[in-house]
């Protein structure tokens, strides 16, 4: 909006003139119909030309957009660099985490090897390495575990020791189908049952553009989320770390109930995965420690977990720890690919709930990660497309026998800090895995599953020093940490799922009680300049004789209508309602006596004295709460700047303002209101009721200096 000449004044020389700021308000378009917008937005999504479907197709699959603009002398050394080097820390931890997920660790290889493909070519980040997550995992396994039990597959308690299967107990679970597949077969069923589920949430979201969910869940709900989930983790890798058998528990306080198993089952604990889990503990630990500490100075991490796994797969191997002691080993690790396979229809409706918060959780961890790479490289990230390409990610690998993936903090740290450019590197690591899956996969065969629980406890270090973190937080943002101690004590000590929930919600109460604890201010004016201020929090303002200033920090809606007029009416210091009572209750008390005047000449007397001492302490108590403020308090001006939106019941309660305050013969005026709230009065009928002084309630005042003045 472009002001002419005649608008150029300031609201001072505007003021002294009489005359407020005008300003005219652009006319909307109210010409079209409801009918007319939807059929120009149908028009508009559904009219395709060349130039439309190039973009479009470029958009999804990204890759198509950036490659041949591709530098090849820059940034090819750099990819194949990290893709080796996050390639070589997968192969490990796919292992491990399959472990999490209650799968085989065929399948930790397949999901990180399908994922890297994908993304690489349907995401829209530079640097993020997608692949097993060990917050997914754990939800993922928990599903999985419960799906076994209800279909009747022995516990790993009773099943055999390795890779072999649970037995099918015929026809008991409700949920056996007859069909010829064990325990290992029917845990990844489930697996890749969910994840496919997930993933067409993913996708259902990317279609109707939903990515802006991701707002919602701030850092530290995600942080105390991911940092409670770590602590389940932590206590469910302790039965393999003492060579114990037991079941993994089902529904909400999980950790104590793993802590109880493992403390009554103490007595079973396997001496030589005990002392092995120690001695990859001493080794990887502070070997971790170095590659942390010295990060900035080594080119690469030094790949110590690779060291370790085969170091102890050699131990083990020809120390029999498996026919000797009974140690847990991985077992038999097939190479090459299983021909794809649907998922099974029928478990759907058991698994949707599970899947759809590993769908947000997955989501959310992709897109925060994506966009703060994106940010400190000085590129954009489409939060829609992320959700198209995490979602492919999940549901296309589930074909394959794979299970749930997202971004990795972890793996995405070391990709960037080893050279990344481009995803061409998640291709490279797509090969190094390959190499793994059609070569190398069987070696792996006698590695104790002790070892592979020690890989995701260290790797649990960066989510556990998050308690360190805590008092600077608290020093910070109380709120914040408030949230953040929340979903971590809920996520850990309840239950995973219920966490992520428990932590929305209080976040958005925690945003609604701010506005609920919002007072209302007395303003004062500057000496030097027409600028309004909070009196008691800065010196040398001063007000106006006659018109108090007041200011409400926060939108006023029907959760705090209430609580506004309460808190404006206690620093004005005159609440109009009680006034109006009393005075209500003195003019009936002057009829009383004027209705008794024929009376006896003693009982008059007595009521003439009775009505003039309720006169008089009415009159007190009315003159007292006025010169609180001032001793002849004519107008109130509402500064309306912080006030973002209006609805129904804050527009009412503006006008009940006005009007309880207006019988008293002080008059209520608003100022600097946006063009948003001037709408939401006007449809409320604000400026339709006539004021003391006929339309004077029609005049709009851009500026505080000019309401004063006016009134």
């Amino acid at each position: 909006m472009t002001l002419g000449d005649d608008f150029r004044t300031t609201a001072e020389d505007g003021a002294e003139s009489g005359q407020p700021l005008i300003l005219e308000r652009v006319e909307k378009d109210t010409d079209k119909t409801c009918k007319s917008k939807v059929s120009h937005q149908l028009k508009k999504f559904c009219s395709c030309t060349p130039k439309k479907a190039k973009s479009k197709l470029f958009g999804f699959v990204p890759i198509l957009k950036w490659l041949p603009h591709y530098q090849l002398r820059e940034w090819l050394l750099g990819d194949i660099m990290s893709g080796l080097i996050v390639g070589i820390l997968l192969v490990p931890q796919s292992i491990a985490y399959s472990l999490l997920a209650s799968q085989d660790p065929i399948y930790g290889l397949y999901t990180s090897f399908f994922a890297s493909i994908i993304y690489s070519l349907l995401g829209s980040s530079k640097h993020i390495s997608v692949g097993i997550f060990g917050v997914l995992c754990l939800l993922v396994g928990q599903v999985v575990d419960r799906e076994l039990a209800l279909a009747g597959y022995l516990t790993e308690s009773i099943s055999m020791s390795g890779n072999d299967s649970g037995i099918l107990l015929g026809g008991q679970g409700n949920n056996s189908v007859g069909m010829e597949c064990d325990r290992s077969c029917y845990a990844i069923t489930v697996g890749a049952t969910v994840t496919f589920t997930a993933g067409v949430y993913q996708v259902l979201m990317g279609i109707f553009q939903v990515g802006f969910v991701s707002v919602y869940l701030s850092d530290s709900l995600l942080s105390g989320f991911a940092t409670g989930a770590s602590l389940t983790i932590l206590t469910s890798q302790f039965k393999y770390l003492l060579g114990l058998k037991i079941p993994r528990p089902q529904g909400w306080f999980t950790l104590f109930k793993t802590w109880y198993n493992l403390i009554i089952n103490l007595g079973n604990t396997n001496i030589c995965d005990l002392v092995t889990s120690l001695v990859c503990l001493l080794t990887l630990i502070p070997t971790k420690e170095l590659n942390y500490r010295f990060k900035a100075k080594l080119k690469a991490p030094i790949p110590f977990e690779l060291f370790v796994v085969i170091i102890a797969t050699l131990a083990s191997h020809f120390g029999h720890f498996n026919a000797d002691y009974g140690s847990g080993i991985a077992g038999d690790i097939p190479t090459g690919f299983l021909p794809p396979k649907m998922p099974m229809w029928s478990l759907i409706p058991n698994v949707a709930v599970d899947a759809f918060s590993i769908a947000i959780v997955g989501f959310a961890i992709t897109v925060s990660l994506s966009e703060m790479f994106a940010k400190k490289h000085g590129y954009t990230v489409d939060a829609n497309q992320e959700m198209y390409a995490i979602g492919f990610c999940n549901i296309l690998p589930s074909f394959f026998r794979c299970f749930t993936t997202s971004a990795a903090l972890t793996k995405t740290l070391v990709k960037e800090s080893t050279g990344c450019q481009t995803q061409v590197s998640g291709l490279v690591t797509s090969l190094v895995l390959l190499l793994v899956l059609l070569v190398i996969a069987p070696l792996f065969h006698s590695l104790q599953k002790c070892v592979l629980a020690v890989i995701i406890v260290v790797n649990l270090r960066g989510a556990l020093r998050k308690f360190t973190d805590v008092p600077r937080m608290w020093r910070v943002n109380r709120v914040d940490t408030a949230i953040w101690l929340t979903t971590m004590a809920t996520s850990a000590l309840v239950n995973t799922e219920l966490g992520l929930l428990v932590g929305v919600l209080v976040s958005a109460f925690c945003v609604l009680g701010r506005t609920q604890q919002a007072q209302v201010l007395e303003l004062g004016r500057s000496s030097t300049r027409e600028h309004y201020e909070d009196l008691s929090s800065y010196h040398g303002l001063r007000t106006h004789p006659g018109v108090a200033v007041f200011r409400y920090d926060a939108p006023i809606y029907y959760a705090n209508q209430t609580l506004f007029k309460k808190s404006l009416y206690r620093c004005v210091g005159l609440d109009p309602v009680k006034e109006k009572s009393r005075r209500i209750k003195f003019n009936k008390k002057n009829k009383q006596l004027e209705e008794g005047k024929g009376g006896p000449n003693v009982k008059s007397e007595e009521k003439e004295a009775a009505g003039k001492e309720d006169k008089v302490e009415d009159g007190a108590t009315v003159t007292l709460m006025l010169n609180n403020k001032s001793h002849s308090l004519r107008s109130l001006v509402i500064d309306c700047s912080t006030v973002l939106f209006l609805d129904t019941a804050g527009v009412n309660a503006l006008k009940e303002v006005r009007k309880d305050y207006g019988e008293l013969g002080i008059r209520v005026v608003l100022a600097q209101c946006n063009a948003a709230v001037l709408d939401d009065l006007e449809r409320g009928g604000y400026y339709d009721e006539k004021g003391p002084d006929g339309g004077e309630n029609k005049i709009i005042f851009f500026t505080i200096a000019d309401a004063v003045h006016h009134v």
